[in-house]
């Protein structure tokens, strides 16, 4: 419990009740499933294998604590998006398939507002919706391409002009927004330990400060013991490069995060977001924010700089020159805020696939994997976790048959291209940005960023 205070906002607004660590695993044992991981992907996935086969033995575990890894760290967004495009999925699987994608992504945000109702797992889900700022003109013709290209796949984004974005939020310099309602707020720690109780209470078991080692068919070994199993589940998202065999599966790439102390009635007047709406802008190095629901403004965005060999260090959660670049553009964004206090300042690492698209499947050896969400995990690791239920009780369903499922990336380069290549994508979107704001003309690097993000939306 010590280990995890100031690990984030949401951590530190959990009380002791909710932050009962589980003992870890003694020695070796058995199980029917065991899932590696117990973030969302891997308690979602524990969910809805009990809630098909209430008789099966699952065994979660966890190098610390469950929502340890980016599901307790996150922005606190239960959204609809992808970070691969509709029109890339169209590319690579065809029409249909990627119609069926959207659908799902867009089924998962009800559905985990629906399970935390059910279960009363009280994480603050709010269905505010969200509202993609257009501060310049480049920008704004970005959010008006990606809402047309997005009705064709399902998706309900409207465009706003000024006026109408003050409904939801007044930010400084607006020039129009995309407001889409396919996006909750929530707070991610709540909802990470609410279902352990769930899934405990449902017969799991879960080893809390238990190492994975090296996993192989039908076994995971741990640093306190060797569990045997059936199948074995990958939910390890940016700490599977830790493992051996997946160095190179995704690039832990860091996203860090600001919040303020509590803001009172009238500073939330002149902000709005008063209908819990999440909000981000178009520039091309992310940000994102939400109105948390002891009201303060969480803030975050990438930019944090990839570490050589994937590394991933305690000491890389924080880092003072980026968390003082949100602070500066949080103002910029909100003027009101200038001389408020940041309270918390956090971060962690998310799992980015070479092609930025997320991944779902079973081999026939019996592992099965989940991860590749780029940041956007939170609905999407339980569009995951309810796949892979039906993946691992043979269930043939429409879940199953959506063109994630089985996709394999490709690796990332070795390095030291690897860290030249991401470190080169990311300073070319800082100098995308200030080109942009300056001149207001779309920067000449927009394409590259395009083909360097796999054709990603931006999200």
């Amino acid at each position: 419990m010590t280990e995890v205070r100031g690990l984030s906002l949401w951590f530190d607004q959990l009380d002791d009740r909710e932050l009962v660590v589980r003992e870890p695993l003694d020695g070796d044992t058995q199980a029917d499933v065991v899932i590696v991981g117990a973030g969302l992907t891997g308690l979602w996935t524990a969910y809805y294998l009990l809630e098909a086969d209430p008789s099966l033995d699952v065994l979660l575990v966890e190098q610390v604590v469950a929502g340890f890894g980016a599901s307790g760290r996150a922005g606190g967004w239960c959204s609809a998006q992808l970070p691969v495009s509709g029109d890339a999925l169209a590319r690579a699987h065809g029409w249909e398939a990627a119609v069926a994608m959207r659908a799902a992504m867009r089924d998962a945000v009800v559905e985990v507002g629906g399970a935390a109702a059910a279960e009363l797992i009280d994480c603050g889900f709010a269905y505010g919706g969200t509202v993609t700022l257009a501060r310049n003109r480049p920008q704004l013709e970005r959010v008006a391409s990606e809402v047309s290209a997005g009705l064709a796949f399902g998706d309900e984004a409207t465009m706003l002009d000024a006026d109408a974005v003050r409904a939801h939020v007044r930010a400084d310099g607006v020039l129009g927004a995309a407001y889409s309602a396919d996006c909750a707020r929530l707070q991610p720690a709540r909802l990470v330990r609410g279902l352990v109780d769930v899934v405990l209470a449902r017969g799991a078991r879960l080893a809390e400060g238990t190492r994975a080692m090296r996993l192989s068919p039908r076994a995971v070994v741990t640093d306190h013991g060797t569990v045997r199993a059936r199948y074995v589940v990958r939910a390890t998202e940016a700490w599977s490069t830790q493992l051996p065999g997946s160095r190179r599966s995704v690039a832990p790439v860091y996203s860090l995060m600001i919040a303020t102390a509590p803001l009172p009635d009238h500073v939330w007047d002149e902000i709005g977001l008063g209908q819990a709406e999440t909000f981000t802008d178009a520039r091309h190095l992310l940000v994102y924010g939400q109105r948390t629901t002891d009201g303060r403004l969480a803030f975050g965005g990438r930019g944090a700089p990839y570490h050589l060999g994937s590394a991933i260090r305690p000491s890389f959660d924080t880092d003072a020159l980026v968390s003082e670049h949100l602070r500066r553009e949080l103002v910029e964004l909100f003027p009101v805020l200038r001389d408020v206090e940041v309270t918390h300042r956090w971060g962690g690492p998310i799992g980015v696939p070479r092609d930025w698209h997320p991944s779902v499947g079973l081999d026939e050896d019996g592992i099965a994997w989940a991860g590749g969400y780029v940041g956007d995990g939170i609905a999407t690791s339980n569009l995951a976790g309810r796949t892979l239920a039906d993946l691992l009780t043979d269930a043939d369903t429409a879940l199953t048959r959506l063109p994630w499922v089985g996709h394999r990336s490709p690796e990332w380069e070795p390095e030291p291209v690897r860290w030249a290549g991401i470190t080169a994508a990311r300073r070319a979107a800082v100098i995308a940005d200030r080109t942009e704001s300056r001149t207001g003309r779309t920067s000449r690097l927009a394409p590259v960023l395009d083909a360097l993000l796999g054709g990603s939306d931006g999200s």
